[in-house]
């Protein structure tokens, strides 16, 4: 089913999609939106930058809250903001806390039934969102992609970028969960999706593990604030992440932000930043 336009608003000289379809991976209506520059034509397609939301968030929180779309439009970049996790399956429980199930999907396949009818967002993301996109959107170039995202949404951002060399021009994220097999939100979601007993599924979505596994030299910028209490409650582990780059040789640079915290007002901060971390391999 091709992708409906539910609004179409005016931003930063370009304009803000508010879209769904239907989606196989998920079994279910996925909502999303897409900014497109103004400068994007068919003859003259924009670049694409995906921003992966975290825990709770739907497609609407990073395009009204992050403030991606200015530095974006002055790049002349377009911006994806999906959704977080399939909605309405009507799978006991999905609803009943906000770290696992709906807005919760962690950017996996799952495995382990019931959520394996429908929580496939690593297929999702990866393959069937952004060929509905390509194949409707003329004015966007499916050759030259990067990915971004905050907290549940940068461990999708750097565990998909890991696991598809190439296939993503660049990578960052702010406040990821960078080491989720060592840490609760991890543990509760990989247990929910895979199994508590499968740990190499556990590995093979887990940044800090992929990372030395990388073929590649790596640049991958992060952002994280020194007063988020998610940070301080040990769920982000930045510090195992950078351990593994140095170790591997990889670039890795992370930032501390003194004094910000987990919200839209610390992403908004930076956004123009990860956006043209995204420019410089985007624009090549």
């Amino acid at each position: 089913m091709s992708i409906e336009t539910d609004a179409t608003i005016a931003d930063f000289g370009g304009k803000l999609l508010k879209l769904k379809h239907s989606a196989k991976s998920t079994n279910c209506e996925m909502k999303f939106n897409l900014f497109i520059p103004g400068s994007a034509s068919s003859s003259k397609p924009a670049p694409v930058l995906f921003y992966l939301a975290g825990l709770t968030c739907t497609g609407d929180n990073g395009a009204e809250k992050g403030f991606f779309q200015n530095k974006a439009s002055e790049k002349g970049i377009a911006v994806v903001f999906p959704d977080t996790s399939p909605r309405g399956l009507k799978i006991e429980g999905e609803d009943d806390s906000y770290d696992f199930g709906s807005g919760a999907g962690f950017y996996v396949d799952a495995t382990k039934e019931p959520y394996s009818n429908g929580y496939k967002m690593y297929s999702y993301i990866t393959d069937e969102l952004p060929k509905a996109i390509f194949s409707q959107f003329k004015e966007l170039d499916s050759s030259r992609v990067s990915i971004t995202g905050h907290s549940m949404g940068g461990h999708g951002a750097l565990t998909l970028f890991l696991k598809n060399p190439g296939k993503y021009k660049s990578v960052s994220a702010f406040a990821p969960i960078t080491n989720p097999s060592k840490c609760p939100w991890g543990e509760k979601a990989f247990s929910g999706y895979f199994g508590e007993n499968d740990k190499q599924r556990w590995s093979e979505h887990d940044a800090t593990e992929l990372l030395p596994k990388y073929p590649d030299n790596t640049d991958i910028l992060i952002d994280v604030g020194t007063g988020d209490n998610f940070y301080k409650q040990g769920q982000l582990l930045p510090e195992n992440f950078e351990k593994a780059a140095k170790d591997a040789g990889k670039n890795v640079k992370v930032n501390y932000r003194e004094g910000y915290d987990h919200s839209y007002f610390f992403i908004s901060t930076f956004a123009g930043d990860h956006v043209e971390h995204a420019a410089k391999y985007l624009l090549k």
